[in-house]
C-alpha cells in the first residue's frame, strides 16, 4: 500500500533579491489560481484536466510560469472548485500565498540543506532550510520525495515536503476499537475470537487548554470591541492566544495518535475508527457544545492515527458508530446507571466510552 506523509520545515532567503522574487512568484501563483477558479466557477460543470489545459495553458505560460507550474495551478483550481461545490459553498477566495511544486521545479541539496526553486521566467531562488533531525529518517529509510508546498505566512517562509513509500500491511492478530471524545480517547482490544484482551483510557487535555486560550481571546475582543482591529498590540495579543490554542491542539493530536499507533503495533491489531461524517451538522444548534465543537479536532486525530499506523504497516478501517454506546458488547441487556456509567450483564460497571470502543472492535472483527 502506498503511504504519504508530510513534513514542515522553516526556511529563510539568504539573499534579499531571492526574497522579493519568491514573494512575487507566490503572489502570481495565487492570483492566477484564483483567475482559473473564477473561470471554472462560472461553468455549470467541472471540466476535465485536458479541457483546462487547452483553455489556460497558453495564458499561464505568457505570465512566465513553467509548464509544470501551469499543470499544478490548473489542478489546484479544479480541486478547490470541486470541493466547494460538493459542500454547497460560495465562490472560494484564495488568500494564502502558497505554491505547489513538482519534482521538476525544485532541487534539494542535502549537504548544505539548500532548496533551489524555479520561479517566474525560469529564475532560480535559493532557500536555506532550518533542518530538523527527524527528517533524516525519511531520506534514509526508503522514502521518496515527491511534490513540495512553499508557503509564506505571518512574515515567515515554510516548506512542506511530501514523502511516499510502499508499505506492506501486517496480518493483524487482534482488533482495536478507538472511541474519540472531548476529554479522552478510549480503546478496547479483542482477539480474533472476540475475547477481551485489554482496554484503557488516554486523557486528552488539549481541548480544555485550547478552549481557555480561545475564551481569553474572546474576552479581549469584547473588552476592546470598538478598537481592537486598529491597535497592533491588541491584535497581537489575540493572535498570540489563537496560536497557542492551535499549537496545543496539534501537539495533543500528535501525542494521542502516536500512543495509539504504538499500542496497536505492540498488540499487532487492526485499528477501527468511527465514521464521523457530518458530525458538526448533526450537533448544530447545541449551545452547550458549540465552543468545544469549534475546536474539537476529531478529524485531525483520526488522520494522524491513520497515517502513523500505516507507516508501521498497521491496517485502519472506519465503522458506523451508530448505537455503539448503547448496545451491550457481551450480549443480553445493558443497564444504564446514568448518562455516563452503565452496568454490564456480568455485573461490571463501565463507562459508555468503553462500551462504544468495545462495540467498534466487534464491528471491526
Amino acid at each position: 500500500m502506498r503511504v504519504r506523509v508530510t513534513a514542515r520545515v522553516k526556511a529563510v532567503t539568504p539573499n534579499p533579491s531571492y526574497y522579493h522574487k519568491l514573494i512575487e512568484f507566490l503572489r502570481a501563483y495565487r492570483d492566477w489560481t484564483q483567475y482559473v477558479v473564477n473561470e471554472i466557477w462560472n461553468l455549470n460543470y467541472i471540466p476535465s484536466m485536458k479541457e483546462l489545459h487547452y483553455r489556460f495553458y497558453k495564458v499561464l505560460r505568457q505570465q512566465g510560469f513553467r509548464a509544470h507550474h501551469c499543470h499544478k495551478i490548473e489542478r489546484r483550481a479544479r480541486e478547490v472548485v470541486k470541493a466547494t461545490k460538493k459542500n454547497n459553498g460560495s465562490k472560494p477566495i484564495l488568500r494564502k500565498l502558497t505554491a505547489r511544486l513538482g519534482c521538476q521545479d525544485y532541487k534539494l541539496n542535502m549537504q548544505g540543506k539548500v532548496l533551489r526553486i524555479v520561479a517566474l521566467n525560469n529564475e532560480r531562488v535559493e532557500l536555506k532550510l532550518l533542518w530538523y533531525e527527524y527528517l533524516n529518517k525519511y531520506f534514509n529509510d526508503g522514502w521518496k520525495l515527491k511534490e513540495i508546498l512553499v508557503s509564506y505566512r505571518e512574515n515567515e517562509m515554510w516548506v512542506y515536503f511530501t514523502f511516499e513509500k510502499e508499505v506492506v500491511l501486517r496480518q493483524p492478530r487482534a482488533v482495536m476499537g478507538v472511541d474519540i471524545n472531548f476529554n479522552n480517547i478510549t480503546y478496547t482490544i479483542i482477539d480474533m475470537n472476540g475475547k477481551l484482551v485489554t482496554m484503557s483510557v488516554i486523557p486528552f487535555n488539549g481541548l480544555k487548554r485550547a478552549l481557555a486560550h480561545r475564551i481569553i481571546a474572546e474576552r479581549i475582543q469584547r473588552k476592546y470591541s470598538k478598537r481592537w482591529r486598529y491597535v497592533k498590540g491588541i491584535r497581537e495579543s489575540i493572535r498570540k492566544h489563537g496560536r497557542r490554542a492551535r499549537n496545543i491542539l496539534v501537539d495533543s493530536c500528535h501525542y494521542i495518535s502516536r500512543r495509539i499507533a504504538e499500542i496497536a503495533k505492540e498488540y499487532n491489531t487492526l485499528i477501527v475508527l468511527e465514521d464521523l461524517n457530518k458530525l458538526r451538522i448533526r450537533a448544530n444548534g447545541s449551545r452547550r457544545y458549540n465552543k468545544r465543537l469549534s475546536l474539537w479536532t476529531y478529524r485531525r486525530i483520526q488522520t494522524y492515527i491513520y497515517y502513523k499506523a500505516l507507516v508501521e504497516g498497521i491496517p485502519v478501517i472506519h465503522a458506523d458508530p451508530r448505537n455503539t454506546s448503547k448496545k451491550p458488547p457481551i450480549g443480553r441487556k445493558l443497564t444504564f446507571i446514568n448518562y455516563r456509567w452503565a452496568k454490564l450483564p456480568n455485573g461490571h460497571i463501565v463507562t459508555r466510552d468503553i462500551v462504544a470502543s468495545w462495540n467498534l472492535a466487534l464491528k471491526g472483527l
